[in-house]
């Protein structure tokens, strides 16, 4: 199975050994993705900003591998403050309201950066009429 990969702005991809997104067959894997701007600066402003710029660049890793954003069939949210969840949510609707991917937000104790808020992580798939 030919597998391809796409990379973003993150700092750490190249430094860690990770690709931001994979594809592999009909399977689009991207990476937890954090709030990072094309100069791998931190997205400044809520937690609601910050979830807009990590699914940019999720959907733009997605388009980049042959998908779109009616292919993901999965996200996984995470928080760093409980208090953020509907804001998060509220952006995660926006964009998702009528593909409905299963969904998951936790909270956790941090992340990688203090700055971050969120962080998160998608699955699409493409189906055989698109591979």
């Amino acid at each position: 199975m030919t597998r391809r990969r796409t990379q973003s702005a993150s700092p750490f991809e190249a430094a860690y050994g990770f690709s931001r997104a994979v594809r592999a067959g009909g399977r689009i894997l991207v990476a937890g993705t954090a709030p990072v701007e094309p100069d791998g600066s931190s997205t400044s402003g809520d937690a609601a900003a910050q979830a807009r710029r990590c699914f940019v660049v999720i959907l733009d890793a997605i388009a980049e591998l042959g998908g779109s954003a009616a292919d993901v069939v999965r996200t996984r949210m995470f928080i760093t403050d409980p208090a953020d969840a509907n804001l998060v949510g509220a952006v995660h609707g926006e964009i998702f309201r009528d593909i409905r991917p299963a969904a998951t937000m936790v909270v956790v104790a941090a992340l990688l950066r203090p700055e971050w808020r969120i962080e998160i992580e998608a699955e699409a798939l493409i189906t055989d009429d698109q591979a």
